[in-house]
């Protein structure tokens, strides 16, 4: 019997989750959390087969949440279920350690395939990853259609705290960096998105992130 834990904190979604599961692994044992720290709770209670984990919860630590997890039960195969935009943030999920990520936007069928894949053989790449994944390959050619593909995890997480009105120096404390780090990550967000202000960046962020 497979121990599997859903991780989102919207109940009437966790409930379509589990019915998703239960469809694929009828005698699985469905355990659930909606935060990120009950999540960690239920992992120490007892060992997990798979985690499908919504990103935007309650306590959540961005990328960090993949390898704290892992501290716990080191091989646990984690699927990230989000609605965050995929090729910007799912390439990111899978290099913290992932198994792997699919849309709250896709089709029941890609859905179950995910969690099957992920199960079963422990990784799930979705059709438009895998071709983000292969262009990018390609080193000498390659140029991103979208600037915040050019972004690192880090600065990722910096640009979206400062998006949700994070000061510099709440970011530091959060993120346990230094606040010149933090700055200097603002600076190369800056200078990758060709903004010089907080509102020019907005901006462009809410562009790209439609456009994608």
């Amino acid at each position: 019997m497979k121990n599997i834990l859903i991780v989102e904190d919207y109940q009437i979604i966790r409930l379509a989750t589990k019915l998703l599961v239960l469809d694929l692994f009828k005698a699985a044992a469905i355990h659930e959390a909606g935060s990120f720290n009950a999540a960690l709770a239920e992992l120490e209670r007892q060992p997990q087969d798979l985690i499908i984990l919504d990103i935007q919860i309650p306590d959540g630590q961005g990328f960090e949440m993949i390898a704290m997890m892992r501290a716990i039960q080191k091989n646990v195969p984690i699927l990230v279920f989000s609605a965050v935009e995929e090729r910007i943030y799912g390439i990111h999920y899978l290099r913290s350690g992932a198994n792997g990520f699919v849309s709250k936007n896709s089709c029941t069928e890609e859905v179950q395939t995910a969690i099957i894949s992920v199960a079963d053989t422990g990784r799930y790449v979705s059709p438009r990853i895998k071709v983000e994944l292969l262009n990018q390959l390609d080193k000498h050619h390659y140029q991103a259609d979208n600037p915040l593909l050019e972004l690192s995890a880090r600065e990722i997480t910096i640009m979206d705290m400062l998006i949700e009105g994070f000061w510099v120096k709440e970011i530091a404390s959060q993120l346990h960096l230094t606040e010149s780090s933090v700055s200097t990550y603002k600076a190369r967000i800056f200078e990758k998105l060709h903004v010089s202000t907080l509102i020019e960046m907005f901006q462009k962020v809410r562009h790209y992130k439609d456009m994608d």
